[in-house]
């Protein structure tokens, strides 16, 4: 393109402009001159402060608070509401943007129950076991004895078995002679979490009463005679499907047994003295629970056992009891005293005296 400006700047004359402008091939177009005195558009510089907001920037709190954003009903919702037409989703979206959290459904919380309350149909051990020999006449009585209620037993047996195909009474006595020795072991260690792997949660408060701020040593010697299964029982609880079992265990061993107090002192037993101990304890476990196991759930101690008077030593002090003289003496020095102060008031009040306490006049 020919810069026709450039080329009459450059020439001298006219006559050389006009030879130019023969050479030239002359084509229609917008020639646009521009002279110093021309005016541009000015360049638009960016304020600091933001158009959108007010010019002077006090006060805008107080500007602000002039528009009241008010949260209108929504009557149609209403409607739909009173109507029943209202989906659970928009009850939850419309409970939601009011900031009320939806109430969930109601469900009961669930229940387990790991062991009965109670000993079931307890076992009553006949009266002298394992003092009287076979031969003799209150040994044989306890060989008759044996023979009732074989019968149950040997269903709950059954009843067991049906849940345990290899369970055999005569060979699990070791293991619940096992159970027996280790949950007495952990109650000497005071391990807790030992003792609830071990026996049922009746067992145990029963087993750690009276037991805090002592110390137990107690020890198995012996078996003086196998432990045996002497009865057996179960029972369902809450539906047909949640079944216990429970076996008595006859043990008959020798043990030893002291307790000290919180300071050392022996209150009961001796670690020398070996005793024999003839107990029948319960073991439970609930069968329908796949991964249950036998636990120690409680002892049967016969009416006929004699009850030991000897508690232990006391660790603390007793209040000296009152004989019946020593009452009635104090009792009529109480009313002679009564009868005496009641003679000074009545004298106290046939007397007038002042405010200073003189007399002014006696009757």
């Amino acid at each position: 393109m020919l810069n026709l400006i450039g080329c009459l700047n450059n020439a001298g004359g006219f006559a050389a402009k006009s030879l130019v402008l023969q050479n030239v091939v002359c084509q229609p177009m917008n020639v646009v001159c521009r002279t110093g005195a021309t005016h541009t558009i000015p360049v638009l510089k960016k304020s600091k402060r933001p158009t959108n907001r007010h010019r002077d920037p006090l006060y805008r709190r107080a500007r602000a608070l002039q528009t009241v954003k008010l949260e209108l009903p929504d009557f149609e919702f209403e409607r739909k509401r009173s109507r029943d037409e209202v989906t659970p989703e928009e009850m939850k979206e419309r409970m939601k943007k009011i900031g009320i959290s939806p109430p969930g459904s109601y469900q009961e919380k669930p229940t387990y129950i790991s062991s009965t309350g109670a000993i079931l149909d307890e076992y009553v051990p006949v009266e002298g076991d394992g003092k009287a020999s076979a031969i003799s006449t209150d040994g044989a009585l306890q060989v008759t004895d044996k023979v009732k209620g074989k019968g149950k037993t040997f269903m709950s047996i059954r009843k067991i078995r049906s849940y345990h195909d290899d369970f055999d009474p005569r060979k699990w006595v070791d293991e619940a002679e096992d159970i027996y020795i280790q949950a007495h072991e952990a109650l000497a260690n005071k391990d807790e979490d030992e003792m609830h792997k071990l026996v049922t949660e009746k067992c145990f408060p029963e087993m750690m009463h009276e037991a805090k701020r002592k110390t137990i040593h107690w020890k198995y010697i012996k078996a003086i005679e196998p432990p045996r299964v002497v009865h057996a029982r179960h029972a369902n609880i809450a539906s047909d499907s949640n079944m216990f079992g429970q076996l008595t265990v006859r043990f008959h061993s020798q043990q030893t047994l002291a307790v000290y107090d919180r300071f050392g002192r022996l209150i009961h037993g001796n670690e020398n003295v070996v005793k024999d101990v003839l107990e029948y304890c319960v073991f439970e476990k609930h069968l329908s629970n796949l991964y249950g196991i036998w636990r120690l759930h409680g002892k049967i101690i016969p009416d006929w056992k004699p009850r030991n008077e000897n508690f232990g030593r006391l660790t603390y002090r007793l209040q000296p009891e009152i004989e019946e003289e020593e009452e009635e003496t104090s009792a009529a020095a109480g009313s002679a005293q009564q009868d005496f102060a009641q003679e000074d008031d009545d004298q106290k009040g046939a007397t007038i005296y002042d405010r200073f306490g003189r007399i002014l006049k006696r009757n």
